[in-house]
């Protein structure tokens, strides 16, 4: 079949009609949806009711799966999904919604707050796919910022400014700002700051974008609180309205980010009520920047 691609917002987004995810692509819709991810940078396909096996099997068609391990602090026995998805739910391995003091249930709180899939690890990941199994009937809309067009209209003594800059990126800076601060020994081991370049430059066309999330608590040769200070104002920058697309989950869509082009986050929704979300995630292939000097 034909890929074809609406743009949804005046900057990114399409919206993919012409694919079955839950079939094998052709060599040419992997190149098509490729393209249309370097383009638009978010993709949404409506109407895919896909088995976690079906959703792993698209994820692969553009490039390797992420090594899950170190993005949680749900224990492996506790893990309610097998297939290799991240389990973004607020569910526990019962199919209920987690207690609201559940330490896992405190901890993907975070995912509230603007960021990038997996910067907190050396060689952060290219997409991401998540599809809505089961959605919240309040609130729960995901939110997409544009970090090419938040770069390109910075003023030229910012982008001098920031051109080489390079953050140290942790999950326990994200936690952190929400106040969850206790980790185990290995925990910390695990979370251990990794380092990002602040801009990017994408490895196809060549548009450079803002390398912000969250996770980003300092930036190297700068005091902490200045540092700070530079990406709260960078944040505020790049998530003005004129850069950011609101999803309205529907059940069973599935909705395919680029994490080198975007940052995302997940409003505020009823914790009491079930929202089943599944993520895929591609690898990334190379670091941002070397890491020998981050301890």
């Amino acid at each position: 079949m034909t890929v074809l691609i609406r743009q949804l917002h005046k900057h990114f987004v399409g919206e993919v009609s012409g694919v079955d995810v839950r079939k094998p692509l052709t060599k040419q819709e992997a190149e098509d949806i490729e393209a249309g991810m370097d383009k638009y940078a978010v993709l949404v396909f409506h109407g895919q009711d896909i088995t976690d096996e079906q959703q792993m099997a698209f994820a692969l068609n553009f490039g390797e799966r992420e090594e899950s391990r170190g993005g949680t602090v749900a224990k492996k026995e506790d893990y309610r999904l097998s297939a290799g998805l991240n389990d973004v739910s607020n569910l526990g391995k019962d199919g209920k919604p987690l207690p609201k003091d559940h330490r896992t249930h405190l901890f993907n709180l975070g995912n509230s707050l603007w960021h990038s899939d997996s910067s907190f690890r050396p060689i952060p990941a290219k997409f991401s796919l998540l599809s809505a199994r089961v959605v919240n009937p309040k609130g729960g809309n995901t939110e997409f910022a544009d970090m090419r067009a938040a770069y390109d209209a910075l003023d030229d003594d910012t982008k001098a400014e920031i051109e080489d800059m390079i953050c140290e990126h942790s999950l326990m800076y994200s936690r952190g700002s929400l106040g969850f601060l206790d980790y185990t020994d290995e925990e910390k081991q695990m979370f251990k700051p990794v380092l990002q370049r602040l801009v990017r430059t994408h490895p196809v066309h060549g548009r450079k974008s803002l390398y912000l999330s969250s996770h980003a608590g300092a930036i190297r040769g700068m005091s902490v609180p200045e540092g700070r200070l530079l990406l709260r104002d960078l944040t505020e920058h790049a998530t003005q309205p004129e850069f950011v697309y609101v999803h309205k989950w529907t059940v069973h869509d599935l909705v395919m980010w680029d994490n080198r082009q975007t940052m995302h986050r997940v409003r505020r929704y009823d914790q009491s009520q079930p929202r089943d979300m599944r993520r895929a995630t591609v690898a990334g292939t190379h670091p941002t920047v070397a890491q020998e000097a981050a301890e």
